[in-house]
C-alpha cells in the first residue's frame, strides 16, 4: 500500500511538473519565499526535509514540527538588498496527545521613501511592508511519518494600496533515524488574494500567489559528520523563464521569452546543500542554487551568485546561527538567528 501510494503521489508530480507554462515572477507575496533562518539560507534557501530539532523549518514544510520543539521559540532578522530588512518569529508548544501547534509571524520592511506626484512635486513619506501570520498544526501518523498544515493570512501596505490574502501550505515528512535519513514533501501556498491592491474597470485585480511543490531528501554519511539535502521546488512548473527586456520588441510572445536548455532547466528546479555536523551543538552549512547562479550573474565577471554559507553554535542555553547569501557580485544579504527552549529554564 505505501509504495503505491509513493508511486502516485511520483506520478502526479511528474504530470503537474509539465502542466504549468505560466511565466516565472508573476506572483505576488514573493515575501514567501524568503529563508525563515539563518540555517536555511544558508541551504540555498529553502528544505523540507531536514528533521533536526529546529523549530524553523516548520515554516518550510508544517509536518517537520515536533515534539521536541515544545516551548521553543526561534527568532531570525536579516540584512537583505537595498537595506531592506525582513525577519520572522515563532513559538511551538504541545497539545494534548501527539498534537503540535506553532505560531509564528513572518515579515519584511522595505523602509522609507520619498513619494512625489506626476508633477515631481513632493508628497511626504511612505513606507512599504509585507507580513504573514503563521499557524502550524502536526501530528505524527506513525513513528516515521509526520502530516502538517499551516493556515497564513496575510497582510501587505504600499504607501495607501493594501492587499489582503490567505495561503494555505500542506506536507508530508518522512524519517529514519536509523540510517540517518529524513525526506519532505509540501505543497506551499496555496491561496489567494481576499483584496487586491486596485481596481480598474473590470473591478478588483487580483494576482496569483506564490504556489509552490517542493520534494526533497537528506542524507546523513554513517561514518562521517557530513549530511548532503537535495530539495526540488517549483514542480508544478517546468518553465523557469522570464520574458527578455533586452528585445526591441515590446509584444509578449514566444520568442521574447528566455531560451533556456533542458538540462540547464531540470538544474533550475534543484538546490545542493551539504553540512558538517558535529553532534547537537555545532554545524556548518553550504549549498547551490542553481536557479539563482544562473538568473544573477553577471556575464564577463566570475560570480558566486547562488552559493550560500554559514554555521551555528550552542551558546550557554541558546542556539546561535549566521548565514550568508551571495546574490550578485557585492550584494551579499546577512541572516543571523538565535533559538532557545523554555524547557532548559524550567518556564
Amino acid at each position: 500500500m505505501l509504495q503505491k501510494s509513493i508511486a502516485f503521489v511520483f506520478l502526479f508530480l511528474f504530470f503537474i511538473s509539465f502542466a504549468g507554462f505560466s511565466q516565472a515572477g508573476s506572483s505576488v507575496y514573493s515575501f514567501l519565499d524568503l529563508p525563515v533562518s539563518s540555517r536555511i539560507a544558508a541551504l540555498g534557501g529553502t528544505n523540507i526535509s531536514l528533521r533536526d530539532n529546529d523549530l524553523s523549518f516548520a515554516f518550510r514544510n508544517p509536518a517537520l514540527l515536533t515534539a521536541e520543539n515544545d516551548k521553543q521559540i526561534s527568532l531570525s532578522m536579516a540584512n537583505y538588498l537595498a537595506d531592506i530588512k525582513f525577519g520572522s518569529a515563532m513559538y511551538g508548544f504541545n497539545l494534548k496527545g501527539k498534537n503540535y501547534l506553532a505560531v509564528g509571524v513572518q515579515y519584511i520592511d522595505y523602509g522609507k521613501f520619498d513619494g512625489r506626484d506626476v508633477l515631481n512635486l513632493e508628497t511626504g513619506e511612505f513606507g512599504a511592508k509585507d507580513m504573514a501570520l503563521n499557524i502550524v498544526y502536526a501530528r505524527p501518523l506513525t513513528d516515521k511519518f509526520t502530516v502538517g498544515g499551516a493556515f497564513k493570512p496575510i497582510y501587505s501596505v504600499f504607501e495607501n494600496y493594501t492587499s489582503y490574502g490567505v495561503a494555505l501550505d500542506a506536507g508530508a515528512s518522512y524519517s529514519d533515524p536509523k540510517n540517518f535519513f529524513s525526506a519532505g514533501l509540501v505543497f506551499r501556498n496555496m491561496g489567494t488574494q481576499l483584496k487586491g491592491y486596485y481596481r480598474n474597470e473590470d473591478g478588483q485585480h487580483y494576482e496569483p500567489l506564490p504556489f509552490d511543490i517542493q520534494l526533497g531528501m537528506s542524507k546523513k554519511l554513517n561514518h562521517a559528520p557530513f549530511r548532503f539535502s537535495l530539495t526540488l521546488h517549483n514542480l508544478q512548473q517546468w518553465k523557469l523563464s522570464y520574458f527578455s527586456t533586452n528585445e526591441s520588441s515590446t509584444s509578449i510572445d514566444e520568442d521574447n521569452v528566455e531560451q533556456i536548455g533542458f538540462v540547464d532547466m531540470a538544474f533550475r528546479h534543484t538546490i545542493l546543500g551539504v553540512e558538517f555536523v558535529h553532534g547537537k551543538n555545532f554545524y556548518l552549512a553550504a549549498a547551490y542554487n542553481h536557479r539563482r547562479h544562473n538568473e544573477l550573474k553577471m556575464h564577463g565577471f566570475k560570480s558566486t551568485a547562488g552559493f550560500s554559507f554559514g554555521g551555528g553554535i550552542k551558546l550557554y542555553k541558546f542556539q546561535v546561527g549566521f548565514g550568508s547569501t551571495t546574490f550578485q557580485t557585492g550584494n551579499v544579504a546577512y541572516q543571523f538567528s538565535i533559538a532557545t527552549s523554555l524547557n532548559q529554564f524550567k518556564l
